[in-house]
């Protein structure tokens, strides 16, 4: 009888299991198909379908029929026909409500910058930094076109102020055509908020090592700066790599500093460059800056790789003056151009374009520079602005080509200066 008592409760306790681990099911099974039924509503929010309530997303909706409109022009190939271009693939708020002829007095200052799909999650601190009119050219190659047109509309979609901000463009292989993203439904689940797409993006992140692209593909860097050139509508201009951070209210800090002193018409502003180690936090002022620079936590852009390319920058001038100044920019110096000099800096929209024969590693910039001398222009360094690069430059992080790629553009570069000097006849200058 004991013994009958204990089995009836047993039963009755594997009873009230089976029961939970049943409704356990049951409750998984119903936030399953919930969840499955919120991505699919997600997705064809984003990129077409009838799953979006009628005229809920109207605004939603014109952007994604202006990047239709985008990608079925086909694009542009570039002068040397390698190469497809998108221009303002997808527009910004403040882009597409300028008016015609409007632009350039309302916006003085704007940024631009370029970059691959496995660096592209650099731009969510880059914006917060900057927070004005910034201006995306990315390469992308194979099915990672594809990828690089869906998840830039996600982020134009999901985050507001790149909504607001951010004109991006696309360059492929000419051979490429890039295609609205209707069909990927499985590879963009999980895109529900502005977080989930840049967290999507640290999966590209290091794809790519450098300039080692898969398929032996070529990176244009001077091209796709001039892209991101070519979407800027300012008067001035700051091109710099994406892993690169200008200064604290760099935007205002210049239009303070250009009400009070007119700027010369062959005269660009440079910004002193530093590299950062990876594990410091980015430094917003130069007094921040400096102190990092004095205990060998910051150090001159290029310092182990080429020290020579920037030195002309004079750092212990800039470093030992005007170091306690807040917001108040003006030019600490200025400089004449020396080869091989590689300057960042910000300049009016009619500098000179890149070079576009330059491509990969070596001389894209410089080549820059040099037509900046021989043109004329002088080299104004700011007092308190500056830019920083994530991480030290070192020997081993560079790809297997890098010298290779190095000797080509060089011999590419003593034939540009030759092609300066029928360029600009009247000019007593040269690099």
């Amino acid at each position: 009888m004991h013994l009958s008592k204990k089995c009836s409760a047993f039963k009755v306790v594997l009873s009230a299991l089976l029961i939970v681990a049943l409704l356990q099911l049951i409750y998984l099974s119903f936030l399953s198909r919930f969840h499955g039924k919120q991505q699919r509503y997600r997705y064809s929010e984003l990129f077409g379908g009838s799953g979006g309530k009628k005229n809920a997303h109207a605004e939603k909706n014109s952007r994604k029929e202006r990047l239709r409109y985008s990608l079925s022009t086909g694009g542009i190939l570039d002068n040397s026909g390698q190469y497809r271009v998108y221009k303002n693939l997808i527009k910004s708020d403040y882009t597409t409500d300028q008016k015609p002829g409007s632009a350039l007095s309302s916006n003085v200052l704007a940024l631009g910058t370029h970059t691959t799909i496995n660096n592209l999650h650099h731009l969510e601190s880059l914006l917060q930094r900057w927070q004005n009119p910034l201006s995306v050219a990315i390469f992308a190659h194979g099915q990672d076109v594809k990828f690089a047109t869906a998840l830039v509309y996600a982020l134009s979609f999901f985050c507001p102020q790149i909504q607001a901000l951010v004109d991006f463009h696309l360059v492929c292989l000419s051979g490429e055509m890039a295609s609205f993203p209707e069909q990927d439904r499985e590879h963009f689940a999980g895109l529900e908020d502005c977080p989930s797409v840049f967290s999507r993006l640290e999966t590209y992140r290091d794809k790519h090592k450098n300039y080692a692209i898969s398929g032996n593909i070529s990176y244009p860097n001077n091209l796709l700066r001039n892209v991101a050139r070519g979407g800027m509508e300012s008067s001035f201009m700051l091109v710099i790599d994406i892993d690169m951070m200008p200064s604290a209210d760099l935007h205002q800090n210049f239009l303070d500093m250009i009400k009070k002193r007119e700027p010369a018409s062959d005269e660009v502003f440079v910004l002193p460059a530093f590299e950062i180690r990876h594990a410091r936090k980015l430094p917003g002022t130069k007094e921040e800056l400096v102190q990092l620079y004095q205990v060998g936590e910051v150090r001159p852009f290029y310092e182990e790789l080429c020290p020579r390319c920037q030195a002309p920058t004079n750092y212990s001038r800039w470093v030992n003056s005007h170091v306690r100044d807040t917001g108040t920019l003006e030019v600490a110096y200025t400089l004449t151009w020396v080869d091989p000099w590689e300057p960042f800096y910000i300049g009016p929209r009619t500098v000179p374009l890149y070079d576009e024969n330059f491509k990969q590693y070596g001389f894209n910039r410089i080549s820059q520079a040099c037509e900046l001398h021989v043109a004329g222009y002088r080299f104004s360094v700011l007092s308190s602005a500056f830019v920083v690069h994530r991480g030290f430059k070192i020997q081993g992080e560079f790809h297997a080509k890098k010298d290779e790629e190095n000797k080509h553009n060089r011999v590419l570069f003593r034939s540009f200066k030759e092609g300066l000097k029928t360029k600009y006849p009247s000019s007593n200058r040269r690099c």
